[in-house]
């Protein structure tokens, strides 16, 4: 098996850089968008056939080097009690958002091997068929990304609903984190304990919060989660969003790779993240746009700036876009290999 990525993770010698990308498995690739047309979303993730199957399919024509498990980062908040759906144009919706002392109180702690077994069937499958090819990551959304959809019932701007909590009944909305983290802290467990050789937290909104906020409501739940995880002796990623104002704090989060955006150069922060862990990231999704030649000196130049960090994971600062073409993946990828071999 190709472990360059394990390795990195690790801070490890390498013979070159790794790279994976976020959303690889998804609706910019041809093969991803014909098994979607038979099946929504949901059932996609719940099948664990077809997800196991766009998980791989992006190992194969990209050439990546780790699997990500094709699935949600909602998924656990489903048998917590939540109604969720997914709808067109719109994103993920929950019709009972969690507002009230009553809603955090009606909270289920999710047991996964029975609430979510397709999900550990995936990964069971991945390492079979994977065996011989690359890492498989595990994933969950960080506590805080969790809870401002629970609280908004979907995607926001504002995020008026959670801070309104967050300011108005501190007390609530840390009984909230504190039963989010248990769960989380559960779902990645089973997860690791089913195959999952990383696993990446996503602190996807992280980046709305103000530093002094970041450090009081959000950090103190991942640190919670990481040093559970940790026990479990797999690299543990931390992708924060937007973390230009905050990377300084997030580095405490004691993870063993901090992923960052696009929005900070990358030789700043590795700067500010220091030796004791690795780097992941960082080039902006919207440059797979660019000609090949492009694409080959934005890879070149963050590269070059990661150098001085522990290790390197290259990235891009946020998920793929579906409209990205899929040479512009693929030159990327080669590009990196070709570039940190020589």
């Amino acid at each position: 098996m190709n472990d360059t990525f394990l390795k990195a993770c690790r801070g490890e010698e390498v013979k070159y850089t790794p790279i994976w990308i976020m959303r690889q498995a998804g609706r910019y690739l041809p093969d991803y968008q014909k098994v979607r047309s038979k099946v929504d979303f949901l059932t996609l993730c719940k099948t664990p056939e077809l997800a196991a199957e766009v998980t791989i399919q992006p190992i194969d024509i990209l050439g990546v080097d780790a699997a990500i498990l094709f699935s949600d980062i909602l998924i656990p908040l489903e048998p917590m009690g939540l109604k969720l759906r997914f709808l067109e144009k719109k994103g993920p919706v929950f019709s009972n958002p969690v507002r009230d002392r009553r809603s955090v109180e009606k909270l289920i702690d999710i047991e996964p091997e029975e609430d979510v077994p397709f999900v550990l069937d995936t990964i069971r499958i991945l390492r079979r068929e994977l065996a011989k090819k690359v890492p498989l990551i595990g994933f969950a959304g960080a506590p805080f990304t969790l809870a401002t959809y629970m609280i908004e019932g979907g995607s926001s701007k504002t995020f008026l609903n959670t801070k309104r909590m967050m300011y108005q009944n501190p007390p609530l909305f840390m009984e909230l984190m504190e039963r989010i983290t248990d769960n989380t802290v559960a779902y990645l467990s089973a997860q690791i304990d089913a195959g999952a050789q990383a696993i990446q937290i996503f602190d996807s909104w992280a980046g709305a919060l103000s530093p002094a906020d970041y450090e009081r409501y959000s950090l103190p739940f991942v640190k919670d989660a990481v040093k559970v995880l940790k026990k479990k002796g797999v690299p543990i990623i931390y992708f924060v969003n937007n973390c230009a104002g905050i990377l300084d704090i997030a580095r405490k989060a004691g993870s063993d790779v901090l992923g960052i955006d696009w929005r900070i150069d990358m030789a700043k922060a590795a700067k500010q993240i220091g030796k004791k862990r690795s780097i992941q990231g960082n080039l902006d999704p919207l440059c797979l746009f660019m000609p090949r030649d492009s694409i080959r000196e934005a890879a070149k130049d963050i590269l070059s700036k990661a150098s001085s960090a522990r290790g390197h994971i290259f990235n891009l600062g946020h998920g793929i876009i579906p409209e990205t073409p899929v040479d512009g993946a693929k030159a990327l990828v080669d590009a990196v290999h070709e570039i940190s071999s020589k």
